[in-house]
């Protein structure tokens, strides 16, 4: 306990940049008071207007001495306080002390609500807000409500569009500290997160968190619509908006909308023919990452993702979980109109085309035009005279 005792000791004295830390209780009881005049004035500066001390480096301006000096490290790089069991340096001493718990594993602090243990007690008392709920911290630009000052520093640079975090490998910069440093990853490569269950290792922590549900088969994200649970929030996310079928990304090319972010990126290639992500064993090249990852499993035989109900495997998850419906019989897609499901989006979208009338496949030989790909491409064979059955 000697790292807590330093710890609590370091944060009384240095006043830490996140929230103060006090109990639970102690947090929604504040009212204002203070032990000594030293504190008070400290309390002043938090106030608008209050921040007399000014970075000798650029504009910006701190409440607290302590806050000014951590800033001014971003600007020398000066970092006196290396950790002994490994690479990492801090320009503070409390910094480093709680960075050494991350090598113990120590967590001596429990929430008083259920069994989670924390290695900070700022980690434990913003764990225990969001137990309750409570959203103490209002923007006064769109009245959102939020659960610590820190989030609430974060949302406000949405409004203001200050991104103070500069990548130190490119001219990027990010709202936040930790987006920055995830960034920062992509230049470096580093994978300092190993499973140990098996030899991935992943940029992220979060990454890491979700593979390992992969082992135990546990699917803690429940949509709100139906019973199906899933293994990661994102995968939540995405299931539910067959639901609601909202579709909030706009091509900025054409009329198309996409229900993910991510697919509207992959469309917009479309329209730029853009191919960055090149195969370093051939020469293709490709739209999208995850299309030269599913590529590059060609060359070395892979096949990682397989079936829980027979002994199939794929090169792709979404391969696999388009087969396992085949077992589950899950229709997950279902049409607005008429009270048909679908097992796939693109027979989903075969179907729609009923209602609305649309065909889009023009015959090469003739005008007609047909709703499916298929009835053109059965079509074209009274054309050839090719008979492939």
């Amino acid at each position: 306990m000697q790292i807590q005792g330093t710890e609590m000791k370091c944060k009384e004295e240095l006043e830490i940049k996140e929230e103060p830390i006090f109990s639970i209780d102690e947090f929604y009881q504040y009212e204002n008071a203070f032990p000594n005049k030293s504190t008070l004035i400290k309390h002043q500066r938090t106030h608008p207007g209050e921040k007399s001390l000014q970075c000798s480096h650029c504009d910006n301006t701190f409440s607290t001495d302590i806050n000014l000096i951590r800033h001014n490290a971003t600007h020398t790089g000066k970092t006196q306080y290396q950790c002994k069991q490994g690479d990492k340096d801090f320009s503070m001493k409390c910094n480093l002390m709680i960075h050494q718990i991350t090598h113990t594993g120590e967590k001596p602090y429990q929430c008083s609500q259920c069994d989670k243990a924390f290695s900070t007690t700022n980690k434990c008392v913003r764990h225990q807000i969001t137990r309750t709920g409570e959203k103490p911290y209002q923007c006064s630009q769109c009245k959102k409500g939020f659960p610590s000052k820190k989030v609430l520093i974060e949302h406000q640079r949405i409004h203001t569009g200050e991104k103070p975090y500069k990548c130190s490998n490119c001219d990027k910069a990010f709202s936040t500290n930790s987006k920055c440093v995830r960034h920062q990853i992509t230049h470096t490569g580093e994978k300092p997160y190993q499973c140990n269950q098996c030899d991935k290792a992943f940029s992220y922590k979060h990454v890491l968190i979700d593979h390992q549900r992969t082992h135990t088969g546990e699917k803690p994200f429940q949509c709100s619509h139906c019973d199906k649970t899933f293994t990661t929030n994102g995968d939540v996310i995405r299931h539910q908006l067959t639901h609601t079928g909202e579709k909030p990304y706009k091509c900025s090319h054409c009329d198309k909308t996409f229900s993910h972010k991510n697919n509207l990126t992959v469309h917009q290639t479309t329209h730029t023919g853009e191919k960055p992500y090149r195969c370093s064993q051939c020469d293709k090249a490709f739209s999208h990452k995850s299309f030269l990852k599913a590529h590059q499993l060609t060359h070395s035989g892979k096949k990682p993702y397989k079936c829980s109900h027979c002994d199939k495997a794929f090169l792709t998850n979404s391969k696999c979980m388009i087969h396992q419906r085949t077992h589950t019989r899950e229709k997950p897609y279902q049409c607005k109109q008429c009270d048909k499901a679908f097992s796939y989006k693109v027979i989903l979208t075969d179907h729609q085309r009923t209602h609305t009338g649309e065909k889009p496949f023009q015959c090469s030989h003739c005008d007609k035009t047909f709703s499916t790909k298929r009835d053109l491409i059965r079509h074209q064979l009274t054309h050839t005279g090719t008979k492939p059955y």
